[in-house]
């Protein structure tokens, strides 16, 4: 049966403090692109999950005031949205390690506020005709179980260390499907963000963006990036995914805490472009997964592809 699109709307809020928090990045060579063998495996068609049945959940939200809300203070005090992960390492061997990110531009820190608490996680760039689109788990921008969107979100991308090289961009509207909105089913557990343009300029302008690949098998070589904490910088890691389920992608790399959900898993990656397609975010099975080692997506499939259309739509 054919679900129809649930509209929320949130109020608007006070105005906008104009401007940016200034700061410096540096960059490092990436590894030569990353290629996928041909034998990858693919989902049968039985797989199709019944969420792919849903459509978006909409809301549209006010832009003004959140960047003012977030001052240095805030930002480096705000906690990883899953505090309780641990934090633990796995034991040598047992599976990579992440390493310092020299270089994230596309992927930043999203901000938020849930009642009086800060809190943050990972969000990317990703290509859409509107230039102005990100991608990131939808826990971090709607608790699920008809609590609603989250308040005064900022995306701040290649984020260090309480400063912001790229300026604090502001959301127009927040997208997640009604499974998730009302029942925070793990299978939709991705969301996008569509931005205000910033001095004239929307994100994609600015940055560049990587692509999403939908239905891209359960064997992808990725890199992940994403934020451990926000007084630190993002970290990477690089690995092969494998099948959680039919429904759930699977990546074993130590260090990706709380804050990296939301942390694109990006294959077939050019050093050249610095871009890739993403094949998964941090996010979906366990809300991303209970320790720091094992990190869990929702599969890009049909219903996150509906998702991505009404995104893009507008």
């Amino acid at each position: 049966m054919r679900v129809v699109s649930v509209v929320l709307t949130a109020a608007a809020v006070a105005a906008i403090v104009a401007g940016s928090m200034a700061g410096c990045s540096s960059s490092r060579t990436a590894p030569a692109a990353e290629r996928t063998p041909a034998a990858e495996r693919t989902p049968a068609a039985k797989r199709t999950p019944a969420a792919e049945r849903t459509l978006a959940a909409r809301t549209t939200v006010g832009a003004v005031g959140a960047a003012g809300y977030w001052t240095k203070g805030r930002l480096l005090a705000a906690a990883d949205w899953r505090a309780s992960r641990a934090a633990a390492f796995p034991s040598p061997g047992a599976s990579p390690n992440s390493h310092t990110s020299l270089k994230a531009t596309r992927v930043g820190a999203l901000f938020l506020r849930v009642g009086s608490a800060d809190h943050f996680c990972t969000a990317s760039v990703v290509s859409s005709p509107g230039r102005d689109l990100l991608i990131t788990a939808a826990h971090c921008i709607n608790g699920g179980h008809g609590s609603g969107y989250r308040s005064d979100l900022v995306f701040i991308p290649d984020y260090r260390d309480g400063e912001a090289p790229y300026g604090i961009w502001t959301p127009s509207r927040l997208l997640v499907a009604p499974g998730w909105a009302e029942s925070a089913d793990p299978d939709l557990d991705v969301g996008f963000v569509v931005l205000e343009p910033r001095d004239g300029e929307n994100i994609e302008q600015v940055l560049g963006a990587n692509t999403l690949a939908f239905n891209p098998g359960y064997r992808n070589l990725v890199r992940v990036t994403g934020y451990p904490q926000s007084s630190d910088e993002p970290i990477t890691c690089r690995n092969w995914t494998t099948e959680q389920s039919a429904s759930q992608l699977e990546f074993s790399c130590g260090g990706f805490t709380g804050g990296t959900s939301g942390s694109p898993w990006i294959t077939h990656f050019d050093s050249a472009t610095q871009t890739g397609h993403i094949v998964g975010v941090i996010g979906g099975y366990q809300q991303g997964g209970d320790t720091a080692s094992v990190s869990y997506s929702a599969y890009l499939g049909n219903a996150i592809r509906q998702l991505y259309d009404e995104a893009i739509a507008g």
